[in-house]
């Protein structure tokens, strides 16, 4: 995905704190097969909106994908396994 840019301080997180590649990222996004989510919790809020999605990479592990979107450019803020309320939250309104 040409148009994913991660930061290299997010890629660092993703690396160390949450041992997610790039690679599962993109599969994320291609897997994709529920609604888009938006973080409306006041100190999440940025502008443009911060959305989320919950989807498997292609060896069935489950992420939380969460990204900005500017035109076709997207920017990852983070994108780590889920705990058991956002599975919840995304499996109603997602």
């Amino acid at each position: 995905m040409h148009n994913l840019k991660i930061s290299p301080d997010i890629q660092r997180k993703l690396s160390f704190k949450h041992s997610v590649t790039r690679l599962e990222v993109e599969q994320c996004f291609v897997n994709r097969s529920g609604r888009l989510l938006m973080d409306t919790r006041e100190k999440h809020k940025t502008d443009p909106p911060t959305l989320w999605f919950l989807a498997l990479t292609n060896q069935s592990r489950i992420l939380k994908i969460v990204y900005i979107q500017i035109g076709s450019t997207i920017y990852l803020k983070s994108a780590f396994s889920p705990n058991e309320t956002e599975i919840e939250i995304y499996s109603r309104h997602g």
